[in-house]
């Protein structure tokens, strides 16, 4: 059983490393600008859990879109894990 976990999540990384096609939705879907994205995936995610908090998907959407903000101008978002936790 071990032996088909890793086989399965060496598959799954080859898969991931694969280019698609240019005419493909993966293709189309990476042309698209980050918060178009960024909506895309999470419509995506809800409708393999359709349990959802109502706020839930804003309150992403603009923690998500804070931290691309900050990542594109260069400013670090990090805290130590001590404070964190």
């Amino acid at each position: 059983m071990l032996n088909c976990t890793l086989t399965a999540a060496n598959h799954r990384s080859n898969v991931s490393r694969v280019k698609p096609p240019e005419n493909s939705i993966e293709s189309q879907i990476a042309q698209l600008p980050h918060r178009e994205r960024a909506r895309l995936a999470l419509a995506l995610i809800e409708s393999l859990d359709p349990g959802k908090d109502e706020d839930a998907a804003d309150l992403w959407l603009e923690e998500a879109e804070r931290r691309l903000e900050k990542y594109d101008q260069g400013v670090p978002d990090t805290m130590d894990a001590d404070e964190a936790l």
